[in-house]
């Protein structure tokens, strides 16, 4: 490779990203220039561009930015296969989308000659390409198809209609909201709100899906915590998120288990 350098802002035009986003990179020691001229100015080299080429890649794939750094960093790391396993992850992901986008022409061409009810089960069937809503069942068959909790969870799951789901998702939306703003508060998980608006979540799931005991809870919270897929889908709401989530989870239970009746449920 050559040995050309590029100001931060040439990075940034040729990235597609800001010079802030560049900057707080540099701040977590993530992605630091190669050298910086007399005056100051950060030179990036081509090496760092291929690193932050792999930083964005691994962020459109879902990553944090700490799992992204433990990749990064691994001695073991083959650079040729990592890109390979990226390629077919990104085509992957293309190919899902490809299938919403025709399953949108679909729809499109149905509003637009007023389609009715007479349209045929694999027209209707073609609306919902690309939608993979059971990704993970099978996965969740064999992990704890022979539980209880999962057996009244798909009974229960059976019965909601679409507008169920969204009140469900809005409710769980609603909760997460909170958890970050108590989270962005800087109080501790152990904090009253903070175990109040976990209590509001192991009722949701007691509510939506199956008895939800506190003991039942923390292991949920085990299994969030042990789960890069989880992690990631909560550290959506908030980088950094799921140790607080789950610490309130087990502070919570705790303050219940004090308060027990002599039969186990939390007053």
């Amino acid at each position: 490779m050559s040995s050309r350098t590029y100001r931060i802002g040439a990075v940034a035009r040729i990235a597609g990203i800001s010079v802030r986003t560049l900057r707080h990179y540099e701040s977590i020691d993530l992605l630091r220039p190669t050298a910086r001229t007399a005056a100051g100015y950060r030179l990036y080299g081509e090496q760092d561009l291929l690193r932050l080429q792999q930083i964005l890649i691994e962020r459109q794939l879902g990553l944090s930015l700490e799992e992204i750094r433990g990749l990064l960093e691994d001695p073991q790391r083959d650079r040729r296969q990592v890109l390979l396993n990226q390629r077919e992850r990104l085509l992957a992901q293309t190919r899902v989308q490809l299938a919403m986008i025709r399953s949108i022409d679909v729809a499109f061409a149905m509003v637009e000659r007023e389609a009715t009810p007479g349209d045929s089960t694999m027209q209707m069937k073609e609306l919902f390409e690309g939608f993979d809503s059971t990704q993970y069942e099978a996965e969740a068959q064999q992990r704890w198809g022979n539980t209880d909790a999962y057996k009244e969870s798909t009974r229960r799951a059976r019965s909601y209609s679409t507008e169920d789901w969204q009140r469900f998702k809005q409710e769980r939306n609603d909760i997460m909201s909170e958890a970050v703003a108590i989270f962005r508060a800087k109080q501790p998980p152990e904090h009253s709100a903070a175990m109040f608006v976990a209590e509001r979540h192991r009722r949701m799931i007691a509510q939506w899906f199956y008895p939800c005991s506190p003991q039942m809870h923390c292991a949920l919270a085990d299994m969030i915590e042990g789960d890069p897929r989880f992690v990631r889908n909560i550290d959506r709401h908030a980088a950094g998120l799921t140790p607080f989530w789950s610490a309130a989870i087990r502070a919570n239970a705790r303050a219940r288990a004090s308060t027990a009746h002599p039969n186990g449920e939390p007053e």
